[in-house]
C-alpha cells in the first residue's frame, strides 16, 4: 500500500505519525509542504479528499492566521484558499492519504481510521 504524507519534520506530532507508518514497512511518499507547498489544483483536490473547506484545514494558531484576520467568517473560501497558498504553514498537519481515504492525523490515533 502506498501512503502519503503532508509532513512537516519540525512537528512531534507530524514525525510520530511519520514513524508509525515507518514501522508498519508501506511505502511512503513524503510530502514537505513547506518546502513543496501544493498549487491550487492539488489544494483543492485534497480538500476534496478530506472531505472540508479550507477553513477546517488551517491551523488557527499560527501568528499569520491573526496577522491575516482570517477568523473572519466573512471570508470566503477562495480567499482563505489564497492565504493557505501564500502561507502553507497554515495547512494543519500531518495529512495522511491511503487508499481507504484521507485524514488530518491529529490526533495520532485518527491514522488508524485509514490503516
Amino acid at each position: 500500500m502506498t501512503v502519503t504524507i503532508f509532513h512537516n519534520p519540525r512537528c512531534n506530532t507530524s514525525r510520530t505519525v511519520l514513524g508509525q507508518l515507518q514501522a508498519k514497512g508501506l511505502d511512503i511518499q513524503i510530502v514537505d509542504y513547506l518546502k513543496q507547498p501544493p498549487d491550487r489544483a492539488a489544494l483543492v483536490d485534497l480538500l476534496r479528499r478530506l472531505g472540508i473547506g479550507p477553513r477546517a484545514l488551517m491551523r488557527r494558531k499560527e501568528a499569520i492566521y491573526g496577522a491575516l484576520g482570517l477568523g473572519d467568517p466573512a471570508l470566503g473560501d477562495d480567499r482563505l484558499i489564497e492565504a493557505i497558498l501564500a502561507h502553507p504553514i497554515l495547512i494543519e498537519r500531518p495529512i495522511v492519504i491511503t487508499p481507504k481515504g484521507a485524514r488530518i492525523c491529529r490526533p495520532v490515533e485518527k491514522l488508524a481510521e485509514l490503516l
